[in-house]
């Protein structure tokens, strides 16, 4: 983290500035379901780019044949979809920041996803931080949040990743319910950047093998479909899609629904680099062999956002409660020991978690990094649940000088 910048902000910071971003964060997107954090997180070049060679490391070890044909078996049958391409469009590398060993910050693994994030929610969050630094002493721009040379190139890149070669208007943002999720500011956002509209999954409308949405009044055909549906939410909530996933659509997916499974936290104990913890399937483990202390894991479910499911306090209790039949679809790891990655005003010290969000546009075959989503925490985890009644945490963009 950069010192300088961290001092300037916090003698700067005032409940008046944070409420002002705030509100003109509503004004641009509407009501925001999750906590955004009172400060973005000032990146040194150095652990940034220390952090993309990580990311882009684990990815690229993801990306062999070899390694797809064994993540391919997270794919539970009823979802397998036809026609995967060789590697997803977008990928979330997710790091606790930690201390390195000498003295600097690095990122220990904790989980990755071959899903879509907050892509353009981030970018206008990384540019309304920009302006707020406008009016700070120290902090005069030029400021970035995107790992590209330019803004423009970074909205570019995320731009050919979600539309491929396929026009706005028959490119679809799916989910469930889309106002009701926490996650719709992005979607605001992605349809203000980009022209892709938020729908339903299930207001899509099959006929033989095409799609369809209802716009103004007619069909529109859908071509691409950019696709944040969360698969244990349609499974939790019984939900039928139009389709069946194992379909042969006319579509493309950005990205396609195989890689939520494929590279997710199953992947954990497959990957070989010093950021990543020790993990191992729970039904590879020999029970009787874990220690009685169990306090230095974590127990993790494989396919759950937002922390959902994770066990903190591993006890051996907590393991047995899991049946035989779905141990499988857990994780024992190494608990990770997270180095404070700022302070507040008033002295607190706040962890931070970075999510490295990189982007393959359709025909390219390799990965570039877009940007920084990061998440503070002053409690157990950087979930919400967390951290109640806490200042200082939430969801933020990493930040740094422009150049």
């Amino acid at each position: 983290m950069d010192s300088r910048f961290r001092a300037a902000f916090n003698a700067a910071f005032s409940a008046d500035l944070y409420e002002r971003y705030l509100r003109t964060l509503t004004s641009h997107f509407g009501p925001i379901a999750f906590r955004v954090a009172e400060t973005p997180l000032f990146f040194t070049h150095e652990l940034r780019d220390r952090l993309i060679d990580h990311a882009l490391a684990l990815a690229g070890q993801l990306s062999t044949p070899e390694m797809i044909a064994r993540c391919r078996r997270a794919i539970p049958e009823r979802f397998d979809a036809p026609r995967m391409d060789d590697l997803p469009n977008t990928v979330q590398v997710d790091f606790a920041l930690v201390d390195g060993g000498d003295g600097r910050f690095d990122g220990r693994l904790i989980e990755l996803q071959g899903f879509p994030s907050l892509y353009a929610f981030m970018v206008r969050q990384a540019d309304l931080w920009a302006e707020v630094f406008e009016g700070i002493d120290g902090l005069q721009g030029p400021w970035t949040g995107l790992c590209q040379p330019t803004r423009e190139a970074g909205v570019e890149l995320i731009r050919r990743t979600l539309l491929g070669d396929c026009d706005p208007l028959e490119t679809v943002l799916m989910d469930i319910d889309p106002p009701s999720q926490k996650t719709h500011p992005d979607f605001v956002a992605t349809e203000q950047l980009f022209g892709i509209e938020a729908v339903c999954v299930t207001q899509l409308i099959k006929r033989g093998d095409k799609l369809f949405r209802r716009r103004a009044g007619r069909e529109v055909p859908v071509r691409r479909i950019y696709n944040r549906l969360v698969f244990d939410e349609l499974i939790a909530k019984k939900i039928e899609a139009p389709f069946d996933f194992r379909d042969e659509l006319d579509v493309t997916f950005c990205s396609h629904p195989n890689w939520y499974w494929a590279w997710s936290k199953f992947c954990l104990p497959l990957l070989d680099h010093p950021s990543v913890p020790r993990a191992r399937l729970l039904d590879t483990l020999d029970l009787a062999s874990l220690p009685e202390d169990l306090s230095g894991f974590v127990l993790k479910p494989l396919f759950s956002f937002a922390g959902s499911g994770v066990v903190i306090d591993v006890t051996r209790e907590a393991i047995e409660r899991i049946p035989e039949s779905e141990r499988h679809d857990w994780v024992l790891q190494d608990k990770i020991a997270y180095r404070p990655a700022l302070h507040t005003p008033s002295g607190a010290p706040v962890k931070a978690e970075v999510r490295v969000m990189l982007a393959r546009p359709p025909q390219e075959t390799s990965f570039s990094p877009v940007l920084m989503l990061v998440r503070l925490s002053r409690g157990k985890m950087c979930g919400v649940d967390f951290n109640r009644d806490l200042d200082w945490v939430g969801g933020t963009v990493g930040m740094w000088p422009a150049g």
